[in-house]
């Protein structure tokens, strides 16, 4: 049940040596010579090849000129406004404004749904007075939006098909 020993000691020895830990006992030694590599060794190696020079690529000129007094001149680098503006072109393309009738359906479905969720928990009563109010503000929005449409399609149709020119028809 004890702990093996730390040192293995050979069968002849007969006499039991005390079991110590030298790196515990003694204090750390440095060593006699500093572990430097000679200036020989490191002029063998790599280290004072330099690198082959690989040209990069040319840059044009007459671009990087007027980069720089667009820069000067604006403040701002003509590079990233074409970017930005064709981002923006792309962002206006793809995103197509969603009619505001359509929406306001949406919204007075997605609050009947909330008021529908609400009453099935108990909780109906306490928000059934603000739902209907804001169901019919959507409401109101949307006769407003009706009316309009109406009004330019009358305009519309009045320019298309004058009223005045009857006799032309009965012809």
């Amino acid at each position: 049940g004890d702990a093996l020993p730390l040192q293995r000691f050979p069968p002849s020895s007969k006499e039991p040596v005390p079991v110590s830990n030298p790196a515990a006992c003694q204090p750390r030694r440095l060593p006699a010579r500093p572990l430097l590599r000679p200036a020989k060794v490191c002029r063998a190696g790599d280290a004072y090849t330099r690198e082959k020079f690989k040209p990069q690529p040319t840059r044009d000129l007459e671009k990087e000129k007027r980069r720089l007094q667009n820069i000067l001149a604006t403040g701002k680098d003509e590079v990233e406004d074409e970017v930005a503006k064709v981002f923006v072109w792309k962002k206006e393309e793809e995103i197509t404004e969603p009619d505001r009738f359509e929406e306001l359906m949406n919204e007075i479905q997605e609050r009947r749904e909330f008021l529908a969720q609400m009453e099935a928990l108990g909780q109906g009563k306490k928000y059934q007075g603000i739902i209907l109010s804001e169901i019919s503000q959507k409401l109101h929005e949307m006769e407003t939006i009706d009316k309009k449409r109406s009004e330019e399609m009358r305009n519309i149709m009045t320019k298309a098909f004058p009223i005045g020119n009857r006799s032309n028809l009965q012809d």
